[in-house]
């Protein structure tokens, strides 16, 4: 994605937040979801004719750029890899339990063992001990390959939401079966209790579009910087 391609991504954004929560509008909305949402994983998820933001990031990207922590910038030390991770956990949680009530990606298909790690959080309130071994350990390739999956699924669970869907509140239940599940640390509640106030489009509009969309903008930025001053 190129600078003009991202600046009608955000207006595109905006249109989607004018009309998700109209009933009439509702396939309007779930169409331009799907073409938001395709931008922002590989090209090979959804078949997207044009490069998409995560193929910009992992393009040339170096695996000593990719794993590298802690990294100096104005808004963030965590590594490019801690990013890639955090937004396809918030994607598969949000996606997979508030919305479609159903078992996380990560769950259904063990993918911890094939990341070759034991995290099963979201990745906020990590310790700096707990980013530097996620990012030097974590199986870069099953990594990709599970987003790619949580990709595909949040694209099925959104086609089948029906008229006036968005506008539901996120169940209280659904936010306690997070809690079970280990999906945020004790020191991250925060982050259920702001899902928690949430309606469905407000999780669309955030975790599935704008977060991740804000995330791989930051690591495309630090790729850009370090392998700058690599060459």
């Amino acid at each position: 994605m190129d600078l003009s391609q991202r600046k009608q991504w955000n207006e595109n954004h905006k249109k989607l937040t004018g009309m998700i929560l109209d009933p009439a509008k509702h396939q309007t909305a779930v169409d331009l979801f799907l073409q938001q949402h395709r931008l922002l994983h590989s090209s090979r998820m959804s078949h997207s004719p044009i490069a998409t933001l995560e193929d910009e990031l992992v393009k040339n990207l170096l695996e000593e750029t990719f794993r590298q922590y802690p990294v100096t910038a104005p808004d963030t030390k965590n590594s490019i890899i801690w990013h890639v991770w955090h937004i396809t956990r918030i994607e598969d949680m949000t996606m997979n339990v508030l919305v479609n009530n159903d078992i996380q990606v990560l769950h259904a298909g063990q993918w911890n063992k094939k990341l070759h790690i034991d995290y099963v959080h979201s990745g906020n309130e990590m310790t700096e001990a707990e980013i530097a071994d996620l990012s030097s350990t974590i199986d870069i390739d099953s990594l990709l390959a599970y987003r790619m999956e949580v990709g595909r699924n949040t694209r099925d669970v959104i086609s089948r939401l029906v008229p006036g869907d968005f506008k539901q509140k996120v169940e209280e239940g659904r936010i306690h079966e997070l809690q079970v599940q280990h999906a945020v640390k004790k020191e991250a509640s925060w982050l259920l209790e702001y899902w928690g106030n949430k309606t469905i489009a407000g999780l669309v509009l955030m975790p599935a579009t704008r977060h991740i969309f804000l995330h791989l903008n930051k690591s495309i930025r630090l790729k850009q910087r370090m392998q700058k001053l690599k060459i």
